[in-house]
């Protein structure tokens, strides 16, 4: 295994994701830019793989990048109305070796060794696994009506801080911990504690997963050379309690999980996007973003499936869509389209979209903006909202 690079782990938030810029400038480089790179000596991203679970839950350090994206519509004992973030990225340094590819093949169906005292949260480290090539970085955020709070961890990949365990399943940045039962995802504890907020969230679903694209395999483009693996759960029972301005309160709500890896997210001029996770009151759900060209010779690419608890979805065509921004937030990190107005003829829904706070931009390593929104029109509902490159 090759030695880390420690000033390159240093350097890394401000050279890979944030172009070495500060929250009052604007970023000199599109998201194409920033998720682009040399993928040489990493896993492609194909047509044809099928996705295996519980495997697939677990990090895939073949690839360059990947993540785990949790988001929640919550609601409080006396109804305020909150939402949650919860994300856990996972980025190489270097791509594997040819000793440490046959390692990973060779292990990667084993359970790390587990110390004898299940309650510590901790796992025993591997022979040589203080060196990695595995970054971890990890957001949250808690958004009501009036505050938007948010933090952000980096650390290396090691069983002590960073990673992920097979059984039971654990995903973890120091004490922010998915943790489930078994090997599979649900159910789970979400444990996240920070400077300013924290929460203790049960979650729970029975619904099938959903596999975006084709199978699993979701183009970035129109002609597929980026694309990722995804895979997705919109049917989450949420219950617990978050900790805010010294008080606890109880929630209880709605979430939706979104698992991705790839060794090459998007293009160069694909400037960066706009996507929805939207649960509409016919209790079918609703996955649609649109990466935008910067270039002006390539058209914007859309996508989009409406997603059923039974498991059954429908992929909708691009030219069925329309998406059209109705209203701007200028915050500390960049102006934002916070109100949408969102057309889908194939399925007959013409909604409008509406931001709970429309100041909930994350002012962290790389700036974007992520929050809760409430639907109306043709559909009413709630769900969440993400906008990058801005």
């Amino acid at each position: 295994m090759k030695p880390v690079n420690y000033a390159l782990l240093a350097l890394l938030p401000c050279v890979l994701l944030s172009g070495c810029f500060n929250n009052s400038e604007k970023p000199t480089a599109g998201m194409g830019q920033l998720l682009d790179g040399d993928t040489d000596g990493y896993s492609p991203v194909v047509p044809g793989i099928t996705l295996s679970f519980p495997e697939d839950h677990q990090a895939h350090d073949s690839f360059r990048q990947e993540w785990w994206y949790l988001t929640a519509n919550l609601t409080t004992e006396t109804g305020e109305q909150l939402g949650m973030q919860w994300t856990q990225f996972r980025i190489a340094l270097a791509p594997p070796s040819t000793t440490e590819a046959t390692v990973m093949q060779q292990s990667a169906a084993k359970p790390r060794i587990q110390t004898a005292t299940h309650s510590q949260n901790k796992t025993v480290a591997q022979p040589n696994s203080w060196q990695t090539e595995q970054l971890y970085m990890s957001h949250t955020a808690l958004t009501s009506t009036n505050e938007h709070l948010a933090a952000e961890r980096w650390s290396r990949g090691n069983a002590n801080f960073s990673g992920t365990q097979a059984n039971p399943l654990i995903i973890q940045q120091d004490d922010w911990q998915w943790r489930s039962h078994n090997q599979q995802l649900f159910p789970a504890t979400l444990d996240v504690t920070t400077a300013d907020f924290s929460y203790q969230l049960q979650l729970d679903s029975q619904a099938p997963f959903q596999l975006q694209g084709d199978n699993g395999y979701s183009r970035k483009n129109a002609t597929g050379t980026v694309a990722s693996y995804y895979y997705s759960q919109p049917f989450i029972q949420v219950s617990g309690s978050i900790e805010r301005n010294g008080k606890t309160i109880k929630v209880s709500g709605d979430a939706w999980l979104d698992r991705e890896w790839s060794s090459q997210f998007l293009s160069k001029t694909q400037q960066g996007w706009d996507w929805f996770a939207l649960r509409l009151n016919d209790g079918s759900a609703l996955m649609l973003f649109q990466l935008r060209d910067n270039s002006g010779k390539q058209q914007d690419f859309y996508s989009a499936k409406r997603m059923y608890p039974d498991g059954s979805g429908t992929l909708i065509s691009s030219d069925q869509i329309s998406m059209t921004a109705t209203d701007w937030q200028q915050t500390d990190s960049g102006r934002y389209p916070v109100a949408w107005d969102i057309s889908i003829e194939s399925e007959s829904i013409k909604i409008s979209t509406q931001a709970l706070n429309a100041d909930a931009s994350m002012p962290l390593s790389v700036p974007y903006w992520e929050g809760p929104i409430t639907i109306s029109g043709s559909h009413s509902g709630m769900g969440y909202m993400e906008l990058t490159g801005y």
